[in-house]
């Protein structure tokens, strides 16, 4: 029988949209018991009392129950917002939750986010003895490992340097070397190995299967790149809404997930979209994308597509060029395209640019739109303004996908469709 290492039970996670605290814990309890006895809340502005108005609650994760066990290796997919990086939050009790519970057995070591668990003020070697003091162990335990720790993350030139002067890159590399080598036996990542580059992910999958596979250890993998969740994965569960609508094999997961993507509206509003820790420091905005010609976002054999775009400056700027990146449903890239050095923009005005898209080369299927607003200088570097990732879904449906005789199969062909091989000589 296998040993179970996670049991969730019931598990449920309720935020308060909106809402802060009053200031005080006198006011706080006040109202909080004011709600428990169906009475009205004596701290409740008069402009809401007046108007009606009530704090909406959302539910990040509603009624989870999963059993995790020994050497499991699971995958966890969703759209953005199903409740994934919540679900993780709770089992590294960086969050509680609203209803349920969690058994645990085992000592857990997560990576959520570039940097937690770190101080910023401490070095790396200093960093690497409190995440294994958190864990319990002693300093003799992590003298053991510490060599083997340094050496896996690449940073031993810079790991007496406080950590606050490290990269995004090798803020991910030591906290994946701390997570993976400490004495743990659950794993747990979010999807933040897309900070580190290829090399060191491909060492970081492969570090993970060894976990699972040689050390009997439990890991729960979080990424919306189908391609690393089969490569590592052996189990997989599909998020949506906060409910769990799968659970099993990866393959299946995977169809399921890339079914349940919803296509967008030709017209897109990405003011409040998420943008990446690189793209925080806005100098422009991004605000609209619009597939002109169309009502909804599939093309049939069409080798042209036009949108618009508008975005906002905030300084002026000359010799901006617009990455447009496409991406298969199951995160997997398939191609991008810059423009001419031809956009500019102005400090507090909106600017409104057509582009066309050619996609004619594309064959049938579900994909995903990036968009990067970025400044090259006069000599020829390249600054982000702005840029968002799967701003825009879109699918592609055909009369004909085939390779002139063959049906087409994306596992092994690939997105891109050339023409057929011309015979010169016979």
């Amino acid at each position: 029988m296998k040993e179970t290492v996670i049991d969730i039970e019931n598990l449920s996670k309720k935020y308060r949209l909106g809402a802060i605290g009053s200031g005080t814990l006198t006011a706080d309890l006040q109202s909080w018991w004011a709600r428990k006895r169906g009475k009205e809340d004596p701290n409740l502005s008069l402009e809401k009392a007046e108007t009606g108005m009530e704090t909406k609650e959302f539910l990040a994760l509603n009624g989870i129950n999963l059993k995790v066990y020994k050497g499991d290796t699971l995958g966890i997919i969703g759209r953005n917002g199903a409740g994934k990086s919540t679900l993780l939050k709770i089992l590294s009790r960086v969050t509680a939750p609203t209803e349920g519970c969690v058994r645990l057995n085992g000592r857990i070591s997560s990576m959520l986010e570039v940097g937690t668990g770190f101080h910023g003020e401490l070095t790396g070697r200093e960093n690497i003895y409190l995440n294994g003091a958190i864990l319990g162990m002693k300093k003799s335990e992590v003298d053991k490992k510490i060599g083997d720790i340094i050496a896996f993350s690449e940073c031993a030139k810079f790991i007496d340097t406080p950590v606050k002067r490290y990269s995004s890159g090798m803020y991910v590399k030591l906290a994946f070397a701390v997570a993976a080598h400490l004495d743990s036996e659950i794993l747990v990542m979010d999807e933040v190995l897309a900070v580190g580059d290829m090399k060191f992910q491909e060492k970081c999958l492969n570090k993970m299967g060894d976990a699972a596979g040689k050390e009997g250890r439990t890991v729960l993998y979080v990424s919306h790149n189908m391609n690393t969740i089969q490569q590592l994965c052996n189990r997989c569960v599909v998020l949506d809404q906060g409910r769990i609508i799968y659970d099993g094999g990866v393959e299946d997961a995977i169809k399921i997930y890339m079914g349940n993507q919803k296509e967008s509206a030709s017209f897109v509003d990405l003011r409040n979209m998420e943008r990446a820790e690189e793209f925080k420091s806005l100098s422009a905005k991004l605000l609209s994308l619009e597939a002109l010609d169309y009502e909804k976002s599939y093309f049939a054999d069409s080798s042209r597509i036009r949108f618009r775009l508008r975005y906002e400056g905030y300084r002026d700027a000359q010799n901006l060029c617009l990455r447009v990146i496409v991406n298969y449903a199951d995160g997997s890239p398939v191609t991008m395209v810059t423009s001419p050095k031809e956009l500019q923009m102005k400090n507090g005005e909106q600017t409104e640019v057509v582009f066309a898209l050619n996609l004619d080369k594309v064959v049938s299927g579900k994909y995903t739109l990036s968009l990067v607003l970025y400044e090259v200088n006069q000599y020829g570097t390249r600054y982000n303004c702005d840029g968002i990732k799967d701003v825009f879904c879109f699918e592609i449906r055909r009369k004909e996908d085939t390779s002139y005789n063959m049906e087409w199969s994306h596992r092994y062909w690939g997105h891109v469709a050339l023409p057929p091989i011309e015979v010169l000589e016979k």
